[in-house]
Protein backbone atom coordinates (compact mmCIF):
# COMPACT_ATOMS: atom_id res chain seq x y z
CA UNK A 1 0.00 0.00 0.00
CA UNK A 2 1.33 3.30 -1.03
CA UNK A 3 0.88 6.09 1.48
CA UNK A 4 0.83 9.93 0.87
CA UNK A 5 2.70 12.07 3.45
CA UNK A 6 1.40 15.61 3.99
CA UNK A 7 4.38 17.78 5.17
CA UNK A 8 2.23 18.01 8.62
CA UNK A 9 2.15 13.96 8.07
CA UNK A 10 6.12 13.29 7.76
CA UNK A 11 6.86 15.95 11.10
CA UNK A 12 4.77 14.02 12.81
CA UNK A 13 6.15 10.42 11.24
CA UNK A 14 9.91 11.76 12.41
CA UNK A 15 8.36 12.54 15.88
CA UNK A 16 6.94 8.93 16.45
CA UNK A 17 10.26 7.41 16.31
CA UNK A 18 12.06 6.03 18.97
CA UNK A 19 15.51 5.37 19.42
CA UNK A 20 14.59 2.31 21.59
CA UNK A 21 15.04 -0.98 19.31
CA UNK A 22 11.94 -2.79 21.56
CA UNK A 23 9.50 -0.28 20.13
CA UNK A 24 10.38 0.09 16.44
CA UNK A 25 7.45 -2.13 15.55
CA UNK A 26 4.82 -0.20 16.93
CA UNK A 27 6.63 3.01 16.63
CA UNK A 28 6.56 1.60 12.78
CA UNK A 29 2.48 1.19 12.56
CA UNK A 30 1.58 4.30 14.62
CA UNK A 31 3.83 6.43 12.58
CA UNK A 32 2.19 4.63 9.22
CA UNK A 33 -1.45 5.27 10.98
CA UNK A 34 -0.84 9.13 11.37
CA UNK A 35 0.18 9.14 7.95
CA UNK A 36 -2.71 7.62 6.29
CA UNK A 37 -5.07 9.61 8.83
CA UNK A 38 -3.36 13.08 7.22
CA UNK A 39 -4.63 14.88 4.78
CA UNK A 40 -3.57 13.84 1.02
CA UNK A 41 -1.22 16.60 -0.80
CA UNK A 42 -1.85 18.64 -2.51
CA UNK A 43 -5.99 18.19 -2.91
CA UNK A 44 -6.26 19.04 0.78
CA UNK A 45 -4.23 22.54 0.59
CA UNK A 46 -5.81 23.39 -3.03
CA UNK A 47 -9.20 22.86 -1.30
CA UNK A 48 -8.80 25.38 1.07
CA UNK A 49 -7.11 27.53 -1.67
CA UNK A 50 -10.25 27.33 -3.71
CA UNK A 51 -12.73 28.99 -1.09
CA UNK A 52 -12.60 32.48 -2.34
CA UNK A 53 -13.28 31.78 -5.91
CA UNK A 54 -15.95 29.20 -5.04
CA UNK A 55 -17.21 31.86 -3.22
CA UNK A 56 -17.25 34.31 -5.99
CA UNK A 57 -19.05 31.50 -8.27
CA UNK A 58 -21.74 31.03 -6.00
CA UNK A 59 -22.57 35.33 -6.34
CA UNK A 60 -22.28 34.69 -10.27
CA UNK A 61 -24.80 31.67 -10.12
CA UNK A 62 -26.77 33.44 -7.28
CA UNK A 63 -27.55 36.89 -9.61
CA UNK A 64 -29.18 34.98 -12.56
CA UNK A 65 -32.46 33.87 -12.00
CA UNK A 66 -33.10 30.76 -13.12
CA UNK A 67 -36.69 29.65 -12.64
CA UNK A 68 -37.68 26.27 -13.74
CA UNK A 69 -39.55 28.18 -16.40
CA UNK A 70 -37.43 30.95 -17.02
CA UNK A 71 -35.71 29.77 -20.28
CA UNK A 72 -34.15 32.94 -21.11
CA UNK A 73 -32.62 33.18 -17.56
CA UNK A 74 -32.20 29.19 -18.04
CA UNK A 75 -30.22 29.40 -21.11
CA UNK A 76 -27.87 32.34 -19.60
CA UNK A 77 -27.07 30.35 -16.39
CA UNK A 78 -26.27 27.15 -18.79
CA UNK A 79 -24.22 29.38 -21.23
CA UNK A 80 -22.25 30.47 -17.80
CA UNK A 81 -21.81 27.21 -16.75
CA UNK A 82 -20.92 25.65 -20.44
CA UNK A 83 -17.89 28.07 -20.85
CA UNK A 84 -16.61 28.01 -17.01
CA UNK A 85 -16.63 23.57 -18.14
CA UNK A 86 -14.87 24.26 -21.69
CA UNK A 87 -11.97 26.82 -20.53
CA UNK A 88 -10.96 24.14 -17.72
CA UNK A 89 -10.69 21.91 -21.19
CA UNK A 90 -13.59 19.88 -20.82
CA UNK A 91 -15.83 18.89 -24.22
CA UNK A 92 -18.69 21.52 -23.33
CA UNK A 93 -22.16 21.49 -24.63
CA UNK A 94 -25.49 22.67 -24.16
CA UNK A 95 -28.08 19.59 -25.18
CA UNK A 96 -31.65 20.62 -25.96
CA UNK A 97 -33.81 17.62 -24.39
CA UNK A 98 -35.84 15.94 -27.03
CA UNK A 99 -37.10 13.33 -24.76
CA UNK A 100 -39.79 14.65 -22.76
CA UNK A 101 -42.02 12.75 -20.02
CA UNK A 102 -44.68 15.25 -20.25
CA UNK A 103 -46.76 15.25 -16.77
CA UNK A 104 -49.13 17.68 -15.30
CA UNK A 105 -47.34 20.36 -14.88
CA UNK A 106 -44.86 20.03 -17.85
CA UNK A 107 -43.78 23.55 -19.57
CA UNK A 108 -44.58 23.47 -23.50
CA UNK A 109 -40.76 24.53 -23.42
CA UNK A 110 -37.64 22.65 -20.73
CA UNK A 111 -34.30 23.88 -20.33
CA UNK A 112 -31.11 22.82 -21.47
CA UNK A 113 -28.62 20.92 -20.40
CA UNK A 114 -24.93 21.40 -19.58
CA UNK A 115 -22.73 18.30 -20.10
CA UNK A 116 -19.13 18.27 -20.12
CA UNK A 117 -16.54 15.22 -21.10
CA UNK A 118 -12.91 15.44 -19.95
CA UNK A 119 -11.08 12.31 -21.07
CA UNK A 120 -8.23 11.01 -19.12
CA UNK A 121 -5.93 7.91 -18.93
CA UNK A 122 -7.02 5.88 -16.57
CA UNK A 123 -10.46 3.09 -16.99
CA UNK A 124 -12.60 4.17 -14.60
CA UNK A 125 -15.75 6.40 -15.97
CA UNK A 126 -17.29 9.62 -13.46
CA UNK A 127 -19.81 11.12 -13.41
CA UNK A 128 -21.09 14.46 -11.58
CA UNK A 129 -24.63 15.83 -11.17
CA UNK A 130 -26.71 18.80 -10.20
CA UNK A 131 -29.36 21.30 -11.26
CA UNK A 132 -29.05 24.61 -12.27
CA UNK A 133 -33.08 25.93 -12.20
CA UNK A 134 -34.62 27.23 -9.33
CA UNK A 135 -38.32 27.15 -7.88
CA UNK A 136 -38.26 31.12 -7.32
CA UNK A 137 -40.10 33.64 -10.32
CA UNK A 138 -38.38 36.31 -12.39
CA UNK A 139 -38.46 39.29 -10.10
CA UNK A 140 -37.80 38.04 -6.62
CA UNK A 141 -33.69 38.25 -6.97
CA UNK A 142 -33.99 42.24 -6.64
CA UNK A 143 -35.51 41.42 -3.23
CA UNK A 144 -33.44 38.54 -2.38
CA UNK A 145 -29.92 39.28 -3.72
CA UNK A 146 -26.77 37.63 -3.15
CA UNK A 147 -24.64 38.34 0.81
CA UNK A 148 -22.87 37.23 3.05
CA UNK A 149 -23.07 37.58 6.80
CA UNK A 150 -20.21 35.69 8.17
CA UNK A 151 -19.83 32.32 7.43
CA UNK A 152 -23.08 32.17 5.47
CA UNK A 153 -23.82 33.00 2.37
CA UNK A 154 -27.42 33.97 1.52
CA UNK A 155 -29.10 33.99 -1.80
CA UNK A 156 -32.46 32.29 -3.75
CA UNK A 157 -31.66 28.86 -4.81
CA UNK A 158 -27.93 28.91 -3.33
CA UNK A 159 -29.06 25.66 -1.43
CA UNK A 160 -30.71 24.14 -4.07
CA UNK A 161 -28.94 23.76 -5.51
CA UNK A 162 -26.01 26.58 -7.00
CA UNK A 163 -24.04 25.11 -4.15
CA UNK A 164 -23.78 22.17 -5.97
CA UNK A 165 -22.81 23.27 -8.71
CA UNK A 166 -19.97 25.81 -7.77
CA UNK A 167 -18.70 22.49 -5.77
CA UNK A 168 -18.71 20.36 -9.02
CA UNK A 169 -16.71 23.39 -11.06
CA UNK A 170 -14.32 23.70 -8.86
CA UNK A 171 -13.67 20.45 -7.84
CA UNK A 172 -13.03 20.25 -11.57
CA UNK A 173 -10.51 22.56 -11.69
CA UNK A 174 -8.87 21.17 -8.04
CA UNK A 175 -7.77 18.24 -10.32
CA UNK A 176 -6.65 20.27 -12.96
CA UNK A 177 -4.42 21.97 -10.86
CA UNK A 178 -2.88 18.77 -9.79
CA UNK A 179 -3.19 17.83 -13.32
CA UNK A 180 -4.74 14.53 -12.39
CA UNK A 181 -6.13 12.72 -15.05
CA UNK A 182 -6.75 8.85 -14.29
CA UNK A 183 -10.06 8.61 -14.87
CA UNK A 184 -10.93 6.96 -18.23
CA UNK A 185 -13.51 10.26 -18.68
CA UNK A 186 -15.12 12.27 -16.10
CA UNK A 187 -18.21 13.66 -17.09
CA UNK A 188 -20.44 16.61 -15.79
CA UNK A 189 -24.11 16.60 -16.35
CA UNK A 190 -25.72 19.59 -15.04
CA UNK A 191 -29.62 20.21 -15.71
CA UNK A 192 -32.16 22.84 -15.58
CA UNK A 193 -35.38 21.37 -14.48
CA UNK A 194 -35.25 19.28 -11.82
CA UNK A 195 -37.77 21.80 -9.64
CA UNK A 196 -40.50 19.98 -11.93
CA UNK A 197 -39.04 16.55 -11.77
CA UNK A 198 -36.34 16.55 -14.66
CA UNK A 199 -39.38 15.68 -17.59
CA UNK A 200 -35.74 16.83 -20.14
CA UNK A 201 -33.10 15.29 -18.41
CA UNK A 202 -34.28 12.13 -16.76
CA UNK A 203 -33.64 10.23 -20.17
CA UNK A 204 -30.59 11.72 -20.47
CA UNK A 205 -29.23 11.12 -16.88
CA UNK A 206 -30.84 7.48 -16.93
CA UNK A 207 -29.04 6.92 -20.03
CA UNK A 208 -25.40 8.71 -18.74
CA UNK A 209 -25.75 6.82 -15.27
CA UNK A 210 -25.74 3.37 -16.86
CA UNK A 211 -21.86 4.04 -18.42
CA UNK A 212 -20.02 5.14 -15.15
CA UNK A 213 -18.48 3.03 -12.84
CA UNK A 214 -19.97 5.59 -9.68
CA UNK A 215 -22.16 8.66 -10.09
CA UNK A 216 -21.56 11.67 -7.13
CA UNK A 217 -24.93 13.95 -6.95
CA UNK A 218 -23.86 17.27 -5.49
CA UNK A 219 -27.75 18.41 -3.26
CA UNK A 220 -26.66 20.16 -0.78
CA UNK A 221 -26.35 18.52 2.73
CA UNK A 222 -28.08 19.25 5.87
CA UNK A 223 -26.43 22.27 8.38
CA UNK A 224 -26.93 20.28 11.19
CA UNK A 225 -24.49 17.51 10.04
CA UNK A 226 -22.25 16.50 7.32
CA UNK A 227 -24.03 13.61 5.42
CA UNK A 228 -24.37 11.59 2.83
CA UNK A 229 -27.74 9.50 1.70
CA UNK A 230 -28.06 6.20 -0.03
CA UNK A 231 -31.49 6.35 -0.57
CA UNK A 232 -34.22 8.75 -1.53
CA UNK A 233 -38.25 8.64 -2.09
CA UNK A 234 -39.53 8.09 -5.32
CA UNK A 235 -42.08 10.49 -6.29
CA UNK A 236 -45.78 10.01 -7.65
CA UNK A 237 -49.16 11.86 -8.43
CA UNK A 238 -52.69 10.83 -8.69
CA UNK A 239 -54.69 12.91 -10.44
CA UNK A 240 -58.83 11.73 -10.59
CA UNK A 241 -61.37 13.70 -12.41
CA UNK A 242 -64.97 12.74 -12.51
CA UNK A 243 -67.07 13.51 -14.84
CA UNK A 244 -71.36 13.99 -13.74
CA UNK A 245 -74.32 15.66 -15.15
CA UNK A 246 -75.17 19.83 -14.42
CA UNK A 247 -79.02 20.17 -12.98
CA UNK A 248 -80.72 22.87 -10.71
CA UNK A 249 -79.87 21.58 -7.25
CA UNK A 250 -83.24 22.99 -6.45
CA UNK A 251 -85.75 22.31 -8.87
CA UNK A 252 -84.40 19.15 -10.63
CA UNK A 253 -81.47 17.61 -8.63
CA UNK A 254 -82.31 13.77 -9.64
CA UNK A 255 -81.92 14.97 -13.24
CA UNK A 256 -78.46 15.09 -12.47
CA UNK A 257 -75.02 13.22 -11.63
CA UNK A 258 -73.18 14.53 -8.85
CA UNK A 259 -69.63 14.70 -9.78
CA UNK A 260 -68.87 15.41 -6.33
CA UNK A 261 -70.71 12.61 -4.90
CA UNK A 262 -68.76 10.23 -6.80
CA UNK A 263 -65.33 11.87 -5.76
CA UNK A 264 -66.23 11.41 -2.29
CA UNK A 265 -67.12 7.74 -2.71
CA UNK A 266 -63.34 7.48 -4.96
CA UNK A 267 -61.54 8.92 -2.46
CA UNK A 268 -63.08 7.34 0.59
CA UNK A 269 -62.35 3.49 -0.86
CA UNK A 270 -59.04 5.04 -1.92
CA UNK A 271 -57.70 6.42 1.72
CA UNK A 272 -56.28 3.24 2.99
CA UNK A 273 -53.62 2.73 -0.04
CA UNK A 274 -50.65 3.52 2.22
CA UNK A 275 -48.51 0.69 3.56
CA UNK A 276 -46.70 1.55 6.50
CA UNK A 277 -44.45 -1.22 6.12
CA UNK A 278 -43.05 -1.12 2.52
CA UNK A 279 -42.73 3.18 3.04
CA UNK A 280 -45.55 3.55 0.68
CA UNK A 281 -47.42 6.99 0.99
CA UNK A 282 -50.56 8.19 -0.42
CA UNK A 283 -52.37 11.64 0.50
CA UNK A 284 -55.25 13.13 -1.20
CA UNK A 285 -54.37 16.81 -0.76
CA UNK A 286 -56.02 18.65 -3.31
CA UNK A 287 -59.90 18.58 -4.67
CA UNK A 288 -62.65 20.69 -6.40
CA UNK A 289 -65.69 20.35 -7.46
CA UNK A 290 -68.74 22.70 -8.89
CA UNK A 291 -69.63 25.98 -10.46
CA UNK A 292 -72.26 27.91 -7.93
CA UNK A 293 -73.90 26.56 -5.15
CA UNK A 294 -76.93 25.80 -6.84
CA UNK A 295 -76.00 23.82 -9.74
CA UNK A 296 -75.08 19.87 -9.26
CA UNK A 297 -71.83 19.45 -10.30
CA UNK A 298 -70.75 18.50 -13.68
CA UNK A 299 -67.30 18.23 -12.63
CA UNK A 300 -64.77 17.15 -9.47
CA UNK A 301 -60.83 16.46 -9.45
CA UNK A 302 -58.73 15.52 -6.84
CA UNK A 303 -55.16 14.90 -6.70
CA UNK A 304 -52.76 12.72 -4.43
CA UNK A 305 -49.22 12.96 -3.25
CA UNK A 306 -47.27 9.52 -3.29
CA UNK A 307 -43.97 8.57 -2.18
CA UNK A 308 -42.07 5.01 -2.53
CA UNK A 309 -39.20 3.47 -0.93
CA UNK A 310 -39.15 0.68 -4.09
CA UNK A 311 -40.15 1.00 -7.61
CA UNK A 312 -42.09 -2.20 -7.40
CA UNK A 313 -44.40 -0.43 -5.56
CA UNK A 314 -45.57 2.14 -8.46
CA UNK A 315 -46.75 -0.66 -10.52
CA UNK A 316 -48.85 -1.98 -7.58
CA UNK A 317 -50.31 1.14 -6.76
CA UNK A 318 -51.43 1.51 -10.15
CA UNK A 319 -53.01 -1.57 -10.82
CA UNK A 320 -54.63 -0.78 -7.66
CA UNK A 321 -55.64 2.29 -8.63
CA UNK A 322 -57.33 1.18 -12.09
CA UNK A 323 -59.27 -1.32 -10.14
CA UNK A 324 -60.76 0.81 -7.34
CA UNK A 325 -62.37 3.26 -9.95
CA UNK A 326 -64.23 0.54 -11.42
CA UNK A 327 -66.46 0.59 -8.31
CA UNK A 328 -69.02 3.86 -8.60
CA UNK A 329 -71.29 4.72 -6.74
CA UNK A 330 -73.28 7.46 -8.96
CA UNK A 331 -74.66 5.95 -12.17
CA UNK A 332 -73.79 7.21 -15.30
CA UNK A 333 -70.76 9.33 -14.41
CA UNK A 334 -67.44 8.84 -15.57
CA UNK A 335 -64.23 8.64 -13.89
CA UNK A 336 -60.99 8.73 -14.58
CA UNK A 337 -57.47 8.25 -13.09
CA UNK A 338 -54.17 9.49 -13.99
CA UNK A 339 -51.17 8.08 -12.29
CA UNK A 340 -47.47 10.12 -12.69
CA UNK A 341 -44.19 8.56 -12.36
CA UNK A 342 -42.73 11.59 -11.20
CA UNK A 343 -39.33 10.63 -9.93
CA UNK A 344 -38.30 6.57 -9.40
CA UNK A 345 -36.64 6.23 -5.26
CA UNK A 346 -32.76 5.86 -5.32
CA UNK A 347 -32.38 1.79 -3.20
CA UNK A 348 -29.46 1.48 -1.36
CA UNK A 349 -27.35 -0.80 -2.93
CA UNK A 350 -24.15 -2.86 -1.28
CA UNK A 351 -21.84 -0.85 -3.99
CA UNK A 352 -22.80 2.40 -2.73
CA UNK A 353 -22.57 1.19 1.12
CA UNK A 354 -19.11 0.61 0.37
CA UNK A 355 -17.91 3.51 -1.57
CA UNK A 356 -19.86 5.66 0.96
CA UNK A 357 -17.79 4.26 3.96
CA UNK A 358 -14.90 4.87 2.01
CA UNK A 359 -15.70 8.34 1.83
CA UNK A 360 -16.35 8.06 5.93
CA UNK A 361 -12.74 7.13 6.14
CA UNK A 362 -11.60 10.49 3.33
CA UNK A 363 -13.76 12.92 5.90
CA UNK A 364 -11.91 11.62 9.10
CA UNK A 365 -7.90 12.49 7.28
CA UNK A 366 -9.50 16.00 7.82
CA UNK A 367 -10.83 15.65 11.60
CA UNK A 368 -14.50 15.86 9.74
CA UNK A 369 -17.10 13.33 10.71
CA UNK A 370 -19.30 12.07 7.74
CA UNK A 371 -23.07 10.47 8.43
CA UNK A 372 -24.54 7.86 6.27
CA UNK A 373 -28.02 7.52 5.83
CA UNK A 374 -29.52 4.88 3.70
CA UNK A 375 -33.20 5.09 4.08
CA UNK A 376 -35.15 8.00 2.47
CA UNK A 377 -36.17 11.17 4.09
CA UNK A 378 -38.95 11.73 2.07
CA UNK A 379 -37.46 14.06 -0.84
CA UNK A 380 -36.56 13.05 -4.23
CA UNK A 381 -33.23 13.80 -6.61
CA UNK A 382 -32.43 12.95 -9.81
CA UNK A 383 -29.73 10.79 -8.23
CA UNK A 384 -32.22 8.09 -8.70
CA UNK A 385 -32.78 8.54 -12.78
CA UNK A 386 -28.56 8.69 -12.65
CA UNK A 387 -29.10 4.96 -10.96
CA UNK A 388 -32.11 3.79 -12.43
CA UNK A 389 -30.32 1.57 -15.06
CA UNK A 390 -27.03 0.69 -13.41
CA UNK A 391 -25.58 -1.50 -10.45
CA UNK A 392 -22.64 1.01 -9.90
CA UNK A 393 -22.61 3.45 -6.84
CA UNK A 394 -25.03 6.55 -6.99
CA UNK A 395 -24.21 8.65 -3.56
CA UNK A 396 -26.08 11.76 -3.14
CA UNK A 397 -25.45 14.75 -0.96
CA UNK A 398 -21.92 16.17 -1.92
CA UNK A 399 -22.48 19.58 -1.77
CA UNK A 400 -22.29 22.24 0.75
CA UNK A 401 -24.06 22.32 4.00
CA UNK A 402 -27.37 24.48 3.29
CA UNK A 403 -30.76 25.52 4.86
CA UNK A 404 -33.62 26.90 3.71
CA UNK A 405 -33.89 25.51 0.43
CA UNK A 406 -37.34 27.00 -1.44
CA UNK A 407 -37.33 29.55 1.17
CA UNK A 408 -37.61 32.92 0.07
CA UNK A 409 -35.88 34.62 2.84
CA UNK A 410 -33.34 32.40 4.65
CA UNK A 411 -31.69 30.62 2.08
CA UNK A 412 -28.12 29.92 2.81
CA UNK A 413 -24.96 27.71 2.50
CA UNK A 414 -22.42 27.35 5.65
CA UNK A 415 -19.00 28.41 3.91
CA UNK A 416 -17.19 26.57 6.54
CA UNK A 417 -18.21 23.32 4.71
CA UNK A 418 -16.73 24.48 1.93
CA UNK A 419 -13.00 23.51 2.10
CA UNK A 420 -14.16 19.86 3.40
CA UNK A 421 -16.19 19.44 0.65
CA UNK A 422 -14.00 19.93 -2.14
CA UNK A 423 -11.27 17.87 -0.40
CA UNK A 424 -14.52 14.99 0.02
CA UNK A 425 -15.39 14.82 -3.44
CA UNK A 426 -12.12 15.75 -5.03
CA UNK A 427 -10.60 12.67 -3.15
CA UNK A 428 -13.86 10.01 -3.84
CA UNK A 429 -12.94 11.25 -7.80
CA UNK A 430 -9.16 10.27 -7.31
CA UNK A 431 -9.71 7.21 -5.43
CA UNK A 432 -12.91 5.71 -7.89
CA UNK A 433 -10.12 6.23 -10.50
CA UNK A 434 -7.16 4.59 -8.99
CA UNK A 435 -8.86 1.78 -7.40
CA UNK A 436 -8.74 2.98 -3.85
CA UNK A 437 -12.00 2.48 -2.60
CA UNK A 438 -12.17 -1.56 -1.64
CA UNK A 439 -15.15 -1.83 -4.11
Amino acid sequence: MRLNFSPRASALAHRCSPSLKAAATLAALLCAAAAQAAPVEPAYQLSQQEKPALIATLKDLVSIESGSKDIEGLDRIAALIRDRLAAMGGDAQLIEPTEVYRMEDTPKQVGKMVMAQFKGTGKRNIMLIGHMDTVYLRGMLAQQPFRIDGERAYGLGIADDKNGVAVILHTVAILQKMGFKDYGTLTVLINGDEEISSPGARAMLTRMGSQQDAVFSCEATRVTGDRLSLATSGIGAISLTVHGKASHAGSSPENGRNALYELSHQILQMRDLSNHETGLKVNWTISSAGTNRNVIPATATAQADVRVLRTADYDNLERTLQERVKKQLIPETKVEVRFERRRPPLEVTDAARKLAAHAQGVYAEIGEKLAVYDTAEGGGTDAAFAAAATKAPVIERFGLRGFGAHSNDAEYVDLNSVTPRLYLLTRMIMDVSQDKTGR
